[in-house]
């Protein structure tokens, strides 16, 4: 670790940067994962509750094709 009144190089600075941005990619793409997962799951349950598969799980919410 450096010290308060050093400074670092350019190269230094380079690998920070490419750390972070790696670091940020990385938690992007789990996070729009999980948001996917999340979407597709709650399209299957409408198309299947709309086909009339599975009952409605709330009977207030139920929905046709009328």
């Amino acid at each position: 670790m450096k010290s308060e009144n050093e400074l670092i190089t350019r190269e230094e600075c380079q690998e920070l940067i490419d750390a972070a941005i790696r670091r940020h990619n990385r938690n992007a793409s789990i996070i729009s994962m999980c948001v996917g997962w999340v979407v597709l799951a709650l399209f299957a349950e409408g198309l299947l509750r709309l086909v009339g598969a599975i009952p409605p799980v709330l009977p207030w919410l139920s929905i046709s094709l009328k």
